[in-house]
């Protein structure tokens, strides 16, 4: 069979993209769990395929090697692809069985996969139980497909918090307001569908209180398909109005509060009382939330993922304490000359201590340019 670059063949790859194509069904379900896609072949052809369709389901290889003994085809001796090292450890909140014991015992020949899993019960054993066993076992078909697909989960594994992309629409001169914060609609019908869309992959969605004063958002899906994320408001002394709109919504158990410990406990109570969620964090106060500590007690709560919308004081923290992976800014054809700055206040005054995000791509999107970038300078 003619290989291609880097040992694989033709085939291999075309697996492989089956596999990632399959994984990305199962978008937005999954979390606090990857996104996985897996396809069994043998002699040149896909006999079984599977993905992980939601969390507590059952796992990508399971489905595509039961895919194939259903269809009266036998996996023993075939090839599985899989787009992440098949899970290999059995704990309390784990609600499926090993995958490296079921590929072991169909007599599977041989294992490509795009990643090693970073979850500490895997990162690697997954693979080194299956050569031990005597399966051929190849690894980084696709990498960066993989890290794409899963930036939320590597990100929690490999640097404790989850994955933060941050989303400013803002004029040319980049206000996102008008003077008095109240006139805020920057971007156009275009830009909006695709913030909803990214809603739609995020697990969670995070503002400011002055944000959630402003505007009373529902921070919902609702210009495409897809579930609604967790709705998070920073409001370290718990100012949110019990009046406001994300109080009200239904799955009102998806709204989060974060405030610090010494906020008003009776404002707390009547929070929860309602049905929504709030996170006390200690230290903080007049300074604000220590934000790492908010993202950890996010991530333990099973968030991976997280879009940033706003506004100034949020953006600027999360810029000055490196706490992002992504930006996207929005720049639509508007001049005020006044009005809140989306940014301010990074403590950098010269040139080259400026942000340089990289591996920078630009494209129109209605009247609006979107202009986006990669932290690459990020410790994992």
């Amino acid at each position: 069979m003619k290989k291609s670059d880097g040992g694989f063949s033709d085939f291999d790859r075309a697996c492989m993209r089956r596999a990632f194509a399959l994984a990305r069904r199962g978008q937005g379900k999954t979390s606090p769990n990857p996104l996985v896609g897996a396809v069994v072949a043998r002699r040149g052809r896909i006999i079984g395929e599977g993905w992980h369709e939601r969390y507590g389901g059952p796992h990508a290889e399971a489905r595509a090697i039961a895919a194939a003994s259903c269809a009266g085809r036998n996996p023993a001796g075939a090839d599985l692809y899989c787009t992440l090292e098949p899970c290999c450890f059995v704990s309390p909140e784990k609600h499926q069985p090993p995958c490296t014991g079921l590929i072991i015992q169909n007599g599977i020949r041989r294992v490509v996969v795009a990643n090693t899993d970073p979850h500490p019960g895997v990162n690697g054993r997954g693979l080194s139980l299956l050569r031990e066993a005597g399966i051929e076992v190849e690894n980084g078909l696709l990498a960066g497909w993989g890290e794409d697909l899963n930036r939320g989960f590597f990100t929690w594994h490999r640097i404790g918090r989850p994955y933060i992309h941050i989303k400013i629409a803002q004029t040319l001169d980049g206000k996102i307001a008008a003077p008095g914060g109240k006139d805020r609609q920057i971007t156009d019908g275009a830009a909006r569908k695709i913030v909803h869309r990214l809603r739609a992959r995020y697990d969670a969605v995070l503002i400011g209180r002055g944000t959630a004063a402003a505007d009373d958002p529902e921070l919902t899906v609702r210009l495409a398909a897809g579930r609604d994320p967790f709705r998070v408001v920073l409001d370290s002394r718990l100012r949110l109005p019990l009046s406001a709109k994300l109080l009200a919504l239904p799955e009102r158990e998806k709204t989060l509060i974060v405030c610090c410990a010494s906020a008003d406990p009776e404002k707390m109570r009547k929070i929860l009382q309602g049905g929504s969620q709030v996170i006390a964090l200690e230290g903080g106060g007049q300074g604000g939330l220590p934000l790492r500590a908010a993202l950890a007690a996010l991530g333990g709560r099973g968030i991976r993922s997280v879009l940033v919308e706003g506004g100034e004081k949020i953006f600027s923290s999360f810029l000055r304490e490196g706490l992002w992976d992504r930006l996207s800014v929005f720049l639509a054809p508007l001049i005020l000359g006044g009005g809140k700055p989306a940014i301010s206040r990074l403590g950098r005054d010269s040139l080259s201590q400026a942000l340089r995000p990289q591996n920078i791509t630009i494209k129109r999107i209605g009247n609006q340019i979107l202009f986006e970038g990669e932290n690459v300078y990020r410790n994992y």
